[in-house]
């Protein structure tokens, strides 16, 4: 499988199970909850966010990712999709910029983390999809 295939089929899995606008109200209203600091909303909002990304690259993924070679494990970052491997190289696209939280805690820096929009998780997604294809070559 090609890098623009896997890229396509990720797109079109998440599509799926949510538009493009839903999954941008679930970053936006998060995001929300955290700029108001409404820890009741955030624990209402973040587990099911969580979930609806990661359930869909582990499972509604899963033969893509592995036509394509790619090994999908839990994420080591709090706001991480997953960890994805391919011949010994391993990323994780997440959902909020990396240098905006606090790996270890999964803290915010500032007032809450940024959110990426849907076609910004994406790019990211992509971006670590292309290190582990270029890794194969």
């Amino acid at each position: 499988m090609t890098l623009n295939e896997t890229i396509a089929r990720l797109r079109a899995g998440h599509l799926m199970v949510r538009d493009a606008q839903e999954w941008d109200e679930l970053s936006t209203n998060l995001g929300l909850a955290y700029d108001s600091k409404d820890d009741e909303l955030i624990e209402q909002l973040r587990p099911p966010f969580l979930q609806s990304w990661r359930t869909v690259t582990r499972y509604v993924l899963r033969d893509t990712l592995d036509a394509a070679g790619i090994n999908v494990a839990d994420p080591n970052h709090p706001w991480g999709i997953a960890t994805l491997t391919a011949n010994g190289i391993s990323c994780e696209p997440l959902l909020c910029h990396a240098d905006e939280t606090d790996a270890e805690t999964g803290a915010a820096v500032y007032d809450g983390p940024q959110l990426l929009t849907f076609a910004d998780t994406l790019t990211n997604y992509t971006d670590c999809l292309t290190r582990l294809f270029d890794g194969q070559e």
